[in-house]
């Protein structure tokens, strides 16, 4: 309709109408982006806050007082929880039984799936002064420097070493709440596996020589080790011993 055939007061209402509108667009094109400004203004200090408590993890000690002050302590509550005494009276076997023994092969088994990831922060190898056994014509241990040289020219290794230990602790934090005694026989296994694994390749790589020539007597003395556990001082034809079954 036609603005001039509008009466007086609603051509004004109209025209009021109109610069309203104008007014609110204006308004909403010059503040809109103010809700955002707001939202990275409020956000910031979160953000802030965030980076505050988590921050950088700063190591305390060495991988090598790491290891003896908490890594090794952890993996002796899963190595001592099963394993077999004999005696000239007797044979005992070990193994966790009351809810107490399980607690403690849990704590074990936390500690390394945890702190195991220590290891990823970078830290010296060793305590001020500290060279390993690193001296002599035939040194028996890498120096803190020989690790760390090894260590920068193959990340990937060291941080796959970390994992089959985390890996581990996995797997005896899961049998734990079944309480499976034969599993943890396993687990002790594959947990001084790892370990070893992860010695020889950084603490005494020599040792691999030593262990293929042992390894060759040992198959010389008793056959393949397929399907069979083989021990030091077993007699020759002496077959291993079976692992006796767990009491329920």
């Amino acid at each position: 309709m036609d603005a001039d055939l509008l009466p007086s007061h609603n051509r004004h209402v109209t025209t009021l109408s109109r610069g309203s509108l104008v007014l609110a667009l204006l308004t909403t094109a010059c503040s809109s982006p103010a809700p955002a400004s707001s939202a990275l203004r409020a956000s910031a200090p979160a953000v802030a806050h965030q980076q505050e408590l988590w921050g950088d993890l700063k190591p305390v000690v060495s991988v090598k007082e790491l290891m003896r002050d908490m890594i090794d302590p952890a993996s002796d509550f899963v190595f001592d929880a099963v394993g077999t005494i004999i005696t000239k009276k007797e044979r005992v076997e070990r193994r966790p039984r009351t809810d107490a023994d399980w607690d403690r092969v849990r704590i074990g088994a936390v500690t390394l799936a945890e702190g195991v990831y220590l290891l990823k922060i970078p830290r010296p190898f060793a305590p001020p002064g500290d060279e390993n056994n690193s001296g002599g014509p035939e040194p028996y241990e890498l120096s803190p420097a020989q690790i760390k040289a090894k260590l920068e020219a193959d990340e990937v290794l060291w941080n796959a070493k970390i994992e089959a230990l985390r890996n581990v602790g996995l797997e005896v934090i899961e049998l734990v709440k079944r309480k499976d005694v034969d599993e943890l026989w396993d687990a002790a296994e594959n947990l001084d596996q790892a370990c070893e694994a992860c010695h020889l390749e950084y603490w005494y790589p020599g040792e691999k020589v030593l262990l293929k020539k042992l390894d060759s007597r040992l198959e010389e003395m008793y056959g393949p080790r397929t399907g069979r556990t083989l021990k030091l001082g077993m007699e020759p034809g002496q077959p291993p011993s079976p692992r006796p079954p767990a009491k329920r």
